[in-house]
């Protein structure tokens, strides 16, 4: 009999060693090769993010290791464009690409990445990362109600999304045009998972207030500012980034969009763009980027923004409709918002 419990734990321990060195090599962070990245020299970067409010990571960087950053900046849609047509050409240009999460999935795809996990985002909430390895999140956009300090009265301030369906907003409300504005779109399409199926309910009561739609996320802001609107859908971190009469509205829940960093799986300075990847999702690069007011993963890194830390626990991030349920999203939004 003991020397059957002897065999078990024999094989037991065996079974346990096995799956320990069996584990896919992406669900460990994998270490950076230092003096590699170093005689590399530089990594090219597309991003989405202005090259402004990346400048105190740049310059941390290039200071901590003496690796010079090129960056390339578009919003995500064009940094994806340009990432497919250089790879698909056989001359990809980019050591990492930073995206929005519908953008890194498309090129996820199409094969442009390579597995890694930085070391430092293993400190990030389980639930915000990536099983696969292949993108990384890095920061994140949760989406408020921002409104004229200057014109909205204290008492008048909206509590939720169903405030703004109030007669008293009628033609003071701006956001981005859905049916051209992806992210937007996707907004509103994610409120199903707060509401339900009464989520389309909300959006054709919110079109018949008349609001001032714009082009993007970041022109509600100004609109506000400038007292043609009252209120408006957007990012939080705008009443950091612009300045005048602007703050947001504190919710149960915040829509997100997160953005990822990927490596290119044909990097031509691989080590400097591992550690790039590395130092952004690291306290200090992560605090770097968020002075600028941007709200990042990185445990008890909040933005000069008041209340962040009651924002950043309520985050929800959005998901990703398909191609097809973009397109007719778009074209049921047409419909809604200009009755064709």
């Amino acid at each position: 009999m003991a020397a059957f419990k002897n065999l078990r734990l024999q094989v037991l321990s065996i079974l346990a060693l096995f799956a320990l060195f069996c584990l896919p090599a992406a669900a460990r962070a994998q270490k950076v090769n230092i003096e590699a990245a170093k005689k590399e020299g530089k990594v090219v970067v597309y991003g989405s993010v202005v090259p402004q409010a990346m400048e105190g990571l740049h310059k941390g960087f290039e200071k901590k290791y003496g690796i010079t950053v090129e960056y390339w900046r578009g919003d995500s849609t064009k940094v994806m464009d340009r990432a497919l047509t250089e790879s698909r050409a056989g001359r990809p240009g980019f050591d990492v690409v930073e995206a929005n999460r519908g953008v890194q999935l498309i090129m996820r795809q199409e094969g442009l990445f390579a597995k890694y996990i930085p070391p430092a985002s293993e400190k990030f909430p389980a639930q915000f990362k990536e099983k696969d390895a292949l993108i990384t999140p890095w920061r994140v956009l949760p989406i408020s109600i921002l409104y004229n300090t200057e014109l909205v009265k204290p008492g008048d301030v909206p509590k939720s999304l169903d405030d703004l369906l109030s007669p008293k907003w009628k033609d003071k409300i701006s956001m981005p045009d859905p049916s051209r504005h992806t992210t937007t779109a996707q907004f509103l399409w994610n409120l199903q998972r707060l509401r339900g199926e009464k989520w389309l309910d909300f959006v054709k009561a919110l079109a018949k207030q008349q609001p001032h739609l714009v082009e993007s996320l970041a022109p509600v802001a100004n609109v506000i500012i400038k007292g043609e609107a009252h209120v408006g859908i957007t990012y939080i971190k705008y009443v950091k980034q612009y300045k005048g009469p602007l703050h947001y509205v504190l919710m149960d829940k915040y829509l997100t969009d997160p953005n990822y960093m990927s490596l290119s799986g044909k990097a031509a300075n691989s080590n400097a763009a591992r550690l790039y990847i590395d130092y952004a999702t690291s306290a200090e690069g992560q605090k770097a980027i968020s002075e600028d007011g941007e709200f990042v993963l990185y445990p008890g890194v909040l933005p000069p923004i008041k209340d962040a830390e009651k924002v950043a626990p309520n985050m929800i991030f959005m998901d990703n409709p398909t191609g097809e349920e973009f397109k007719k999203l778009r074209n049921d939004f047409r419909q809604i918002f200009f009755g064709k």
